[in-house]
């Protein structure tokens, strides 16, 4: 099993979980809203005048634990979806879980 960790942007947050909820390979994961930190260049596009005064930019990220295979059809649709145009800046990793369960 991995983990498949995702971060985007807010705007972004709604249509990754209505996409990631249809998806048969996927029964749940978890959203956590969390803070980027990365070069506060005024040239950024990225940032708004509210990042650049509070230092970071609010984000979205969701873990998900998968097989192998789901990972990879997920990482698909997901691309598939960034094409379309109704996300941009998803960035992501794959982390191996050992175990996992409920106690």
């Amino acid at each position: 099993m991995k983990k498949l960790t995702l971060v985007m942007s807010l705007k972004a947050q709604q249509d990754v979980c209505d996409y990631l909820r249809m998806m048969p390979q996927v029964h749940g994961f978890t959203l956590s809203h969390v803070e980027g930190h990365s070069e506060q260049s005024e040239t950024n596009p990225m940032l708004s005048v509210r990042d650049k005064v509070v230092g970071y930019t609010p984000h979205a990220r969701i873990d998900v634990v998968l097989g192998a295979v789901e990972i990879s059809d997920v990482l698909k649709a997901l691309k598939d979806l960034r094409e379309e145009g109704h996300i941009k800046d998803l960035f992501y990793w794959v982390s191996p879980v050992d175990k996992s369960g409920y106690l």
